[in-house]
């Protein structure tokens, strides 16, 4: 009762092909890592527009160089 055998009149079935096995498994991974990055946030898109700004002002900062003489300008009103 515990051995499984397949039938003799019937074909093995066919193994999927290479190429659509492995778009298959790359969109399973892409799934699976989409849902781990938004685990856990109730607004998944609210999070990757504030991650895209966050970027924008550090490139912006980045590429305008150091700050000019004298610091930091304080002022007050």
């Amino acid at each position: 009762m515990g051995l499984c055998l397949p039938c003799l009149g019937e074909p093995e079935p066919p193994s999927p092909d290479p190429e659509e096995k492995r778009a298959k498994l790359a969109e399973a991974a892409e799934r699976r890592q989409k849902e781990a990055a938004s685990r856990g946030i109730l607004d998944a898109q609210s999070v990757e527009q504030k991650r895209k700004r966050k970027e924008k002002i550090e490139k912006q900062i980045a590429t305008s160089g150091p700050p000019p003489e004298g610091g930091l300008r304080w002022t007050v009103s």
